[in-house]
């Protein structure tokens, strides 16, 4: 992610934040400008940006800013939305009447728009989903699990669907131990999740990828649920490591594609991240490279140095982590045959499937 500063008093601010840190001036996210502002309140409604690009001009904050505070993006004031981008998109929410629920909204929404960051850095913004037919648009859908009956997470046409009590810490790492998964969070469903919905939108536009696809993922025409119901009877084979990212990309080509997909938005905007921060790791001359950076990752030509830079970066954040005591920061072994499939998905981003 890109580094922000307020405008008013130079210090770094947060994607998340809603006030500066420093000098406490009220900020927001202004989609259209890709950019944090910082404003000057004239009213309750009425927001003046400070930054130089887009100073004095007029903002509102978005319906769940100002009445819920589990949003901190801002929108024209000339808009007739009441809405941002990234709030127009959440369709059913939390029972708000229910223990936790609005602790559990705000965290999902906080991963969403930091999903949505990305997306639209990559150039590939949803839009909202405006009839149960229309093929571009999504909509999600955050529920709990009321009188016994469990929430899937999941895609279907254009609908992702959150079990909004995957927001809550300890249910979370619960089920990632219970489950045998080396790394779970609402940040990585929203990318995981994201993958089918971005994959049926190739299917439509360019359906002759779908014969390379198969080549690197399999042939995603076999029967998901039996897939399924294999997957969770046997297990993932013994080298499954060798092949992919995680044990449940091995149940269907589906959710090969989705969990590589997932991991080529970590490595993007994580790397982003320490572009912008301006970071260096020297190797050791033989078997890691240096990390530096030619290019801002994001939209970058050149791949194998992106994955050259990942891999010098996660081996040194796992050593650190381990020098806290915690466990890895990136658990995943990235093999070659693994680095083909987020070698498809780089090349056919660049080539602007999805724009």
């Amino acid at each position: 992610m890109k580094y922000f500063e307020c405008a008013q008093c130079q210090q770094q601010i947060f994607f998340l934040d809603s006030r500066c840190q420093h000098c406490h001036a009220p900020i927001g996210f202004v989609a259209t400008e890709r950019d944090m502002g910082t404003f000057q309140k004239k009213s309750e409604t009425v927001w003046q940006a400070q930054n130089t690009a887009y100073k004095n001009h007029d903002y509102k904050p978005c319906y769940n800013y100002s009445h819920y505070q589990v949003c901190n993006w801002m929108i024209p004031l000339s808009s007739d939305e009441d809405y941002c981008e990234s709030c127009q998109l959440t369709t059913v929410i939390p029972n708000l009447e229910m223990q936790d629920a609005i602790v559990y909204w705000r965290r999902l929404e906080e991963a969403k728009r930091r999903f949505l960051y990305l997306a639209q850095r990559m150039y590939m913004m949803p839009q909202p989903k405006k009839t149960p037919d229309d093929r571009f648009g999504l909509s999600y859908e955050f529920l709990m699990p009321m009188d016994g009956k469990p929430v899937l997470t999941g895609h279907a046409n254009g609908v992702i669907t959150l079990n909004a009590i995957e927001a809550d810490v300890v249910y979370r790492e619960t089920t990632r131990v219970n489950m045998g998964e080396n790394y779970r969070t609402l940040l990585g469903h929203f990318r995981h999740e994201s993958g089918h919905y971005y994959l049926n939108i190739m299917q439509f536009l360019q359906p002759e990828l779908m014969d390379e696809f198969r080549q690197y993922f399999g042939d995603e025409r076999q029967s998901y649920s039996e897939a399924l119901k294999r997957h969770y009877e046997y297990g993932a084979p013994k080298d499954w490591q060798e092949r992919f990212i995680s044990t449940y990309a091995t149940s269907h080509p589906w959710e090969d594609w989705a969990e590589t997909w997932a991991h080529y938005l970590h490595i993007m905007e994580t790397l982003e991240t320490a572009y912008y921060a301006g970071l260096r790791v020297d190797g050791n001359g033989t078997t890691l490279a240096s990390m530096s950076f030619k290019e801002c990752p994001i939209g970058g030509q050149d791949f194998e140095h992106i994955l050259e830079n990942w891999i010098t970066l996660t081996f040194n954040l796992n050593a650190l982590n381990r020098s806290m005591g915690l466990e890895d920061a990136y658990p995943f072994k990235l093999t070659e045959t693994v680095k083909d499939k987020l070698r498809f998905i780089h090349r056919h981003v660049l080539d602007k499937v999805f724009k």
